[in-house]
């Protein structure tokens, strides 16, 4: 799981790696991989050098690999 925040207030990378599973499917196989979105995947240093969730919207992203065309988005928003 990838997140980027889309405005933060300080320099940022344009995706972390924030949740890894690996998993096998068979094919035609399915499987749900849950992974948990709070203060640690979301905060940064703000100029202050203190840990903040800024408010503002997320990009989720989760695929094969981290190539673009392998990820699936969702946008999260905080208020």
């Amino acid at each position: 799981m990838y997140v980027r925040d889309d405005y933060a207030s300080v320099g940022r990378y344009n995706k972390m790696l924030k949740g890894f599973e690996r998993i096998s499917l068979e094919p035609g196989e399915t499987k749900t991989v849950t992974f948990t979105l709070g203060f640690d995947e979301l905060n940064i240093l703000n100029q202050q050098m203190k840990k903040v969730v800024e408010p503002g919207t997320f990009t989720i992203s989760v695929g094969a690999s981290s190539l673009e065309k392998d990820l699936h988005k969702s946008i999260l928003t905080v208020k």
